[in-house]
C-alpha cells in the first residue's frame, strides 16, 4: 500500500482512503491513473505513457486523461495543483512524498470499518472548502467533499441496478461504420466518426467495450458480433444527401437481433471543419445512446400518475420558457400542486428543484425566499438521488445545484460523475466550466466550454456554453472572441439580460461605444432593477482572481450607466 499526504492507496483492493480513514471513491480509470502516478512519483510521466498505461489497446483523446486528472485533484483536495503538477510540454509530476507498507499493517479504524453512518451528516460539513496547502488543511478539505462523494458514489455502489440483461456491465461491440457513399471524403469521415464514438464510449462507466478491429472503409454488410461475447451490437451508417451528412446508429441485442434504439443525426454538408463534423455526428448519436443505456440501468417502471405528472412538467416548462417572473410563479404553482399529490415522483422532484435553481439564478427570489428555495431544492434532489442514484438526469440537476449554490469542490465531483455516464452531456460541461470560472481557472473553463460546443449536445442547452465561453474570454480580456461567442448565444436565446451586459462590456473595451450602449440598454430592459450589486454571481467561495476580474467588468458597466446599487444591497449580497 502507498501512503502520501495522509492518504492511503491500496492497489490490490482498488481502494483510496482519506486522512480520516474514510473511503474515497474514484471511477476505475481515475483510480488506475492515480495508482500509476503514485507508483512513479517524482518522475515526469508523459501524457502518451499515461494513456497507454490506463487505456491499453484503445485509442482515446487527451480529454479522457484531463477528465481523470480533474477527478483525482478534486478527490485529493488538490485545487491549487501542488500534488499533481502539469509540466508544460512533458506530462504530469506527482510531487507528494510516497512511502509503502504491507497490507497487514494497521489502517485507521475508520478505514477498516468502511462505514458511513449517514451521508447527510457528512454532507453537513460543506463549509470547509479552502485549500491552503498544509497537510492538516488538506485533510479537512477532503472531509468537505465527502458529502457529495457519499451521496453520489457511496449510493451508486451500494444501490446499483441491473440492466435488462441482468448484468451490471453490458458488453457493447462497436462495429465499423458503414460508408454508404463510397468516396474518399466519406471514407475518411466514417473513420473519424467511428474513432470519436469509441473515444466517447470508452469513458462511460458500467459498460464494457469491444472496439472494432479496423477502421477502414466498411463493406456494405457489417460484420457480426465476436463469438457471442457482446450483449449489444452498435451499428453505424454514414450517408449523404445534397445538403446534409446523415449518421444513423442502431443498438441491437446480440442474441435476438432486436433493435433497442435508433439515433439519427443530420448536419450541414458544407461544414468545412471535418474534425468538428465527425465530433458532432458522433456526439449527436452518442448522447442519445448514453441516455438510453442509462435508462437500461435504472430499469424504470412508470409511477402511478406518471402521465399526469408528465403533462404538468410540460406545462411548467412552457411557462418558464417565457422567461418572466409571472410565468415563473405559474410554473412553480403547477409543479407544487402535482408534487403534493405525488410526493415520491422523482420527475416532479427534479423539475421543481430545477425551477428553484432558475429562480435563484435570475434573482426572482429575495434573500429569505432564495435560502428557503435552496434548502427545498437540496431536499428534493437528495430524495431523488436516493431513489435513482445512477440517473443521469438526477445527477445532472444535482451538478447544477452545487454549481449555482457555490459548492465548488462538490460540484466538480458531481459534474464528473454525470460525464462518466454521458461524456457528451454539454449541460454538465457548462456547469463544470462555470465552476472552473469561479475558481479562477479561466483557461480550463474556456477549454471546457469549447468542448461542449464541439459536441453541441443537447441542442436545447447550446446557448449556455456559448455564454460561458464569452464570459471566460472577457475574464481573459479577449474581447473580440468574447463578442463572437456572445452574439451566437444571443442569436439562440435573446431573452437573457446577462448575455447582453457581457456583450456591452466586450463592445466597450473594443471601442464600439454605440453598440455597447445599445447592448446595455437591452440588458436593463430584460432585467429591470439591475445594479452593479445584483447582476454578478454570488461571491461565496470564489477565487480572488475571479473576483478582481469581475470587478473590472462591473467598473466598465458602471462607467456606461449601470446603477451602482446601495450599501444595504451590498450587505445582503455578501450574506
Amino acid at each position: 500500500m502507498f501512503c502520501f499526504a495522509g492518504f492511503v492507496l491500496d492497489p490490490d483492493r482498488a481502494e483510496l482512503h482519506g486522512p480520516d480513514g474514510s473511503a474515497i471513491r474514484l471511477r476505475p480509470k481515475a483510480f488506475e491513473l492515480l495508482n500509476f502516478l503514485v507508483a512513479h512519483n517524482r518522475r515526469v510521466v508523459g501524457k502518451q505513457e499515461l494513456m497507454e498505461a490506463v487505456w491499453p489497446g484503445i485509442h482515446v483523446g487527451e480529454d479522457s486523461l484531463f477528465q481523470c486528472i480533474r477527478e483525482i485533484r478534486a478527490a485529493l483536495g488538490d485545487t491549487e495543483r501542488h500534488m499533481i503538477k502539469l509540466v508544460s510540454g512533458r506530462g504530469y509530476l506527482f510531487t507528494a512524498e510516497v512511502s509503502s507498507r504491507q497490507a497487514g499493517q494497521d489502517l485507521p479504524s475508520a478505514a477498516r470499518d468502511m462505514q458511513i453512518s449517514d451521508p447527510r451528516q457528512v454532507a453537513g460539513d460543506v463549509e470547509i472548502r479552502r485549500r491552503l496547502g498544509s497537510r492538516r488543511v488538506l485533510a479537512l478539505g477532503t472531509l468537505a467533499i465527502l458529502g457529495a462523494i457519499a451521496i453520489i458514489y457511496f449510493a451508486v455502489s451500494s444501490s446499483r441496478s441491473v440492466n435488462v440483461l441482468g448484468a451490471s456491465e453490458p458488453v457493447i461491440e462497436v462495429l465499423p461504420v458503414v460508408d454508404a457513399v463510397g468516396d474518399p471524403q466519406s471514407a475518411a469521415l466514417a473513420q473519424g466518426v467511428a474513432a470519436e464514438m469509441v473515444n466517447g464510449l470508452a469513458k462511460i462507466d458500467n459498460i464494457r467495450l469491444i472496439a472494432p478491429k479496423e477502421q477502414g472503409p466498411a463493406a456494405a454488410k457489417p460484420p457480426s458480433g465476436l463469438g457471442g461475447k457482446a450483449d449489444f451490437l452498435l451499428q453505424g451508417e454514414l450517408q449523404r444527401s445534397p445538403q446534409s451528412w446523415i449518421f444513423q446508429t442502431r443498438l441491437i441485442k446480440a442474441g435476438s437481433r432486436e433493435i433497442e434504439s435508433v439515433a439519427e443525426v443530420t448536419l450541414d454538408a458544407n461544414e468545412p471543419d471535418k474534425q468538428r463534423l465527425a465530433s458532432r455526428l458522433a456526439a449527436g448519436a452518442g448522447y442519445e445512446l448514453a441516455n438510453r443505456l442509462n435508462k437500461f440501468e435504472e430499469n424504470d417502471s412508470p409511477a402511478p400518475g406518471a402521465g399526469a405528472a408528465g403533462v404538468a412538467i410540460q406545462q411548467a416548462t412552457a411557462s418558464i420558457n417565457q422567461t418572466t417572473k409571472e410565468r415563473f410563479a405559474t410554473a412553480r404553482s403547477i409543479l407544487e400542486k402535482y408534487l403534493n399529490d405525488q410526493p415520491n415522483n422523482t420527475d416532479l422532484q427534479i423539475a421543481l428543484a430545477a425551477l428553484h435553481l432558475r429562480g435563484i439564478q435570475l434573482a426572482w427570489y429575495d434573500a429569505a425566499e432564495g435560502k428557503a428555495a435552496e434548502n427545498e431544492a437540496r431536499a428534493l434532489l437528495e430524495h431523488a438521488l436516493r431513489s435513482k442514484p445512477n440517473s443521469v438526469q438526477v445527477l445532472g440537476i444535482y451538478c447544477r445545484f452545487l454549481t449555482v449554490t457555490n459548492q465548488f469542490s462538490e460540484s466538480l465531483v458531481a459534474c464528473a460523475r454525470v460525464l462518466s455516464l454521458n461524456p457528451w452531456d454539454g449541460t454538465a460541461l457548462f456547469h463544470l466550466g462555470l465552476t472552473q470560472v469561479q475558481l479562477g481557472r479561466f483557461e480550463d473553463a474556456l477549454a471546457t466550454f469549447a468542448l461542449a460546443d464541439r459536441f453541441d449536445t443537447p441542442a436545447v442547452s447550446r446557448w449556455t456554453w456559448l455564454l460561458g465561453a464569452g464570459f471566460a474570454d472577457i475574464l481573459l480580456n479577449r474581447n473580440e472572441d468574447a463578442a463572437t461567442w456572445l452574439q451566437r448565444s444571443i442569436a439562440i436565446t435573446p431573452g437573457t439580460g446577462r448575455a447582453h451586459m457581457l456583450l456591452a462590456t466586450a463592445y466597450q473595451r473594443l471601442g464600439r461605444s454605440d453598440e455597447a450602449k445599445q447592448a446595455l440598454a437591452k440588458g436593463l430592459e430584460l432585467r429591470p432593477g439591475s445594479t452593479a450589486v445584483n447582476i454578478s454571481l454570488p461571491a461565496r467561495n470564489t477565487s480572488p482572481v475571479y473576483l478582481e476580474a469581475v470587478r473590472e467588468i462591473t467598473r466598465t458597466l458602471i462607467a456606461m450607466g449601470l446603477p451602482a446599487g446601495d450599501e444595504a444591497q451590498k450587505s445582503d449580497d455578501r450574506n
